[in-house]
């Protein structure tokens, strides 16, 4: 009974729970994409796993530098800054620092994140030549980059040599190029003004901020949860020498991840490094658009239907897809990464064949095809809100639980729903702990200590289970 113990389940249950990486980079993204407009999908990838690469600093040889420049101000790159403060792990926040102060506030063991604003006025040149501190400045940027190279000087008052640590990431933001050094040793994001129909989120602080500290910190869970496969991560890079040392550990990062990341962190690499062109979509992206093209007013679509109107699409490649129209297991694997599944759908003639529904394409639309603007309309961002069904529950973890509950008990499953939402609706918790509590009943018969357990590893805000939620979830329930 060691590894059935009420510990061992609530474990289990607290793991099912948490968000999964890919789920967390995409609330990233989503972030950063609602406060700032960028060049293109691939720069947003980019700026969404420098982030997170953050917060596995002390795995990584090499501290990537993130550069933020425009040729003229009122471009996003200080609200990038101000986004990553508060996403990045461990921050050194500054417009203006010594040497000193830098070299003193870096400890190799768990470095900071050097978020530097305005860097150009850091960097600018009198009569051809820089300042010596910010050639001093120049140097420590550029020996931090690799491990191994500390900033000496020699303490005065102990008589003595002082070794100090430089290995620590950097994002910096300038109007204008930064030194040849620096640019070289970093992930360069041209920013550009947003145009009139492409309106971001307006920023508040006393809204945005403490929405963008909780994504931090479950980004931070994510991403440490990951911490041995980082270290020893070598991914396959499309990219060679110097590039491939910045763009490590954004791609281990996203392999970690899975889904549809792997595939999206090589291309934004190709993409930033000028290899391929930024409106090239993927297949994936491609295959999406077209759906999006062919989908009428309908919820579901049968496959066979889908399949049809793909193929006589003029001018795509779904009819003669490598010797042969598309089929449905290419169908599949296709929209794999997007987490978009095949299932029985009920038709209008009663039918129910394998297909689509529209409802999981939605996501994927959102985020990875173009939308034409068609309203000025601020758009509000709140971190994945759970999706509400007319009964004011979440709509498909807890539809099935019994009628005989109470109002009350059904307002706790309601806050059920709401906590699979944490895993965005692809680990349904409330199934796991059904059946972990069904095989091993005995176990939790007057127990309370797993729920408690729960309860507080549970983030805050978010609902936590009770005796009466498992009770109706075992008289009944299921997902």
């Amino acid at each position: 009974m060691s590894g059935h113990t009420p510990e061992h389940i609530a474990a289990e249950a607290i793991a099912a729970i948490r968000p999964a990486l890919a789920d967390v980079l995409d609330e990233v993204r989503d972030a950063y994409t609602r406060l700032v407009v960028y060049p293109s999908q691939e720069h947003a990838d980019a700026v969404t796993l420098y982030t997170a690469a953050t917060h596995a600093q002390n795995v990584w040889e090499h501290a990537t530098r993130l550069v933020l420049k425009s040729p003229v101000k009122k471009c996003g790159k200080t609200r990038t800054l101000e986004i990553m403060r508060e996403l990045a792990w461990n921050k050194l926040v500054a417009a203006n620092a010594s040497v000193a102060v830098i070299v003193h506030s870096i400890d190799e063991e768990d470095p900071p994140t050097i978020i530097l604003d305005e860097a150009d006025a850091i960097f600018s040149t009198r009569r051809g030549e820089r300042s010596e501190s910010a050639e001093d400045l120049r140097g420590i940027l550029n020996a931090g980059h690799s491990r191994g190279w500390p900033y000496l000087r020699w303490d005065v008052k102990r008589r003595e040599r002082e070794e100090c640590a430089t290995f620590a990431m950097a994002a910096l933001a300038a109007i204008d190029d930064l030194p040849d050094t620096i640019e070289d040793r970093a992930v360069i994001i041209p920013m550009r003004r947003r145009a009139p129909g492409e309106p971001v989120q307006s920023w508040r602080r006393r809204r945005v901020v403490p929405q963008l500290r909780a994504l931090g910190d479950r980004l931070h869970e994510a991403v440490r949860a990951h911490v041995e496969e980082l270290h020893d991560a070598e991914p396959d890079l499309p990219v060679e020498d110097r590039a491939a040392d910045c763009w490590e550990p954004l791609v281990a990062i996203a392999d970690a991840a899975g889904g549809s990341w792997p595939d999206r962190a090589r291309r934004a690499c190709l993409v930033l490094g000028g290899e391929v062109e930024p409106d090239e979509a993927t297949s994936g992206e491609r295959l999406l658009s077209d759906l999006r093209e062919v989908w009428n007013d309908e919820p579901h679509f049968a496959t066979a239907e889908l399949l049809r109107r793909l193929h006589a699409l003029e001018e795509s490649p779904w009819g003669d897809w490598y010797g042969r129209p598309l089929s449905a297991r290419d169908l599949a694997k296709l929209l794999r990464p997007y987490r978009i599944k095949s299932r029985s759908v009920r038709l209008p003639d009663g039918s129910t064949p394998k297909g689509y529904s529209r409802t999981d394409l939605e996501d994927a639309w959102s985020r990875y095809t173009r939308i034409p603007a068609t309203s000025a309309t601020t758009p509000q961002w709140e971190p994945n809100p759970p999706a509400i069904s007319e009964n004011g529950r979440g709509g498909s973890v807890a539809d099935g639980v019994s009628e005989s509950a109470t109002v009350s008990d059904q307002g706790e499953l309601g806050v059920v729903a709401d906590v699979a939402d944490v895993a965005d609706m692809r680990l349904d918790a409330v199934q796991i702990v059904r059946d972990a509590i069904t095989a091993h009943r005995g176990d939790f018969e007057g127990a309370a200590f797993e729920l408690n357990v729960i309860r507080a590893e549970l983030p805050p805000g978010r609902a936590f289970w009770t005796p009466r939620v498992i009770e109706s979830v075992l008289d009944g329930g299921s997902a």
